[in-house]
């Protein structure tokens, strides 16, 4: 969908991250998913009268770990507020957070994809907060079911400055966000299940005008793709509103993936319509530059740290660099293929990553698996890969080994062993089938040495296929340029 040239998109993302702790963040109630509805709750996350909060230290310090990464100003006094608002799924009444006072500010991340040159997006803050329950419809006639399992669960929400100027810089911030709180281990990314949700800010202004428009809030964006189409949706509705004499309404709407629309769901609060106060049942959370410090020891090689150290140390282009620095799994996969690759030979890293980008990623992204589920070890495609470099096996055997290896698991040698797939390197061998291929072509040599150049291929072609593919084809190419233009 193609933006009015003379318009310019404003948009800020909000991202609900649920933190990877086994406890909520006021009780000692289980976080895990897919529980039976209202099993995992107690008089805290219920709000039963006189059931006291107590602070989760490991979702502090989570937070605080994220705040390190984003480059953030860690804050040693934030404070948890009461926003007031009543929902079914909400039993108190009112959603413990951090309003006035939270405990990151002022972050940033840098964003880059195919279609986003390089660019500093700003992080206003990250401030904790616990989740709401869920209200369950499907199958229930006549009424709504509450399911208060999720209801207390820590949520980091990371709220970004309007920095984006479009859909594909949206996504490309959140890709590198759900990148970074997976390295972190704060965060699994799932937005499927609600792990990582995200609410877009958008407004749309006149090139050469500083004040923003009015802005909508789009809610019920359960993927990167529908947030990028709900974003270009509703810049065009509001062109098009603006460009007909009207006026866009600040509000909240939903994103309807069946319809490719959103709609207008409710006016949008302000923060006074919150009621916000300091929640009186929990002291201001302090702590020292120890506790900062000894979280900042835990902080792994960061995407961007990793993305400069493969180009550097293997060689690799920007582009694969940052492919193979996706996730953290990916790039443990990839330097564990660079070393087996070394252990049985040479190292060879562009060769092993194209072997990952190419042809591990294409069939893993084609079937929707992670990196993780992989049939193929990191280990046997580095076998594979110096099977390559040694000449046991051409190319183009190789792959049809791989497609076997992800088919069984089985390693390369095994597969290579049974099918009878070794090259055949001897130069004597091959010149004998080179002999017969000429002798049997004898038109094509003619036509090739008046000129006819691009049939050399079709002699390649010829000596391959009665060697079963397992020729060497440097020797191949050798021999036939000897005999041919000699």
């Amino acid at each position: 969908m193609s933006i009015d040239p003379d318009y310019e998109l404003v948009i800020g993302l909000e991202v609900h991250a649920q933190m990877r702790t086994n406890s909520k963040l006021f009780c000692g109630c289980s976080t895990a998913f897919g529980a039976e509805p209202n099993t995992q709750i107690c008089p805290v996350c219920s709000a039963q009268p006189g059931a006291l909060p107590v602070i989760n230290g490991a979702a502090v310090d989570m937070a605080i770990k994220t705040g390190l990464a984003i480059d953030g100003t860690i804050n040693k006094m934030s404070e948890f507020s009461r926003k007031n608002y009543f929902y079914p799924d909400l039993p108190a009444g009112y959603q413990i957070s951090q309003f006035e006072y939270p405990i990151v500010e002022h972050g940033h991340l840098m964003i880059e994809d195919k279609e986003v040159p390089e660019k500093r997006i700003g992080v206003t803050r990250i401030h904790m907060e616990v989740d709401a329950g869920k209200n369950l419809h499907e199958g229930i006639v006549g009424a709504s079911h509450v399911d208060l399992n999720r209801t207390g669960v820590p949520l980091m929400e990371i709220v970004s400055e309007p920095d984006m100027r479009s859909a594909a810089e949206a996504g490309a911030y959140l890709k590198k966000l759900r990148a970074l709180v997976r390295y972190l281990e704060v965060c699994d990314g799932n937005m499927e299940e609600g792990s990582f949700r995200c609410d877009a800010n958008v407004s749309v202004r006149k090139h050469g005008v500083k004040e923003f428009g009015t802005r909508c809030e789009l809610k019920n964006l359960n993927s990167i793709r529908n947030v990028m189409r709900a974003i270009e949706f509703e810049a065009e509705r509001q062109i098009d509103l603006i460009e007909e004499g009207g006026k866009v309404i600040q509000e909240t709407r939903l994103w309807d993936a069946n319809k490719s629309e959103t709609r207008s769901m409710r006016g949008k609060e302000e923060a006074h319509d919150y009621r916000y106060f300091p929640e009186p049942d929990l002291p201001r959370l302090t702590f020292g530059d120890e506790r900062i410090d000894r979280v900042r020891s835990t902080l792994p090689e960061l995407p961007d740290a990793k993305r400069a150290r493969f180009e550097a140390e293997f060689n690799l282009s920007h582009y694969d660099a940052a492919v193979l620095t996706a996730s953290r799994e990916l790039g443990d996969y990839y330097e564990t293929v660079v070393a087996a690759v070394a252990k049985a030979g040479k190292p060879e890293p562009k060769i092993a990553a194209n072997w990952v980008t190419t042809e591990l990623l294409g069939v893993i992204n084609k079937e929707g698996r992670e990196i993780t589920d992989s049939p193929v070890s990191a280990e046997n495609l580095g076998l594979l890969v110096a099977r390559i470099v040694d000449n046991t096996i051409s190319g183009k055997i190789a792959k049809e080994v791989f497609a076997a290896m992800y088919e069984s698991g089985d390693s390369p040698d095994a597969i290579i062993e049974a099918k009878g797939l070794k090259q055949v390197t001897d130069e004597g061998a091959i010149e004998a089938e080179v002999d017969k291929v000429l002798a049997a072509s004898a038109q094509q040599v003619e036509q090739y040495k008046n000129g006819q150049n691009k049939l050399f291929g079709f002699f390649v072609g010829q000596v391959m296929k009665a060697t079963r593919g397992k020729a060497n084809p440097g020797v191949v190419n050798k021999l036939l340029k000897a005999k041919l233009d000699g």
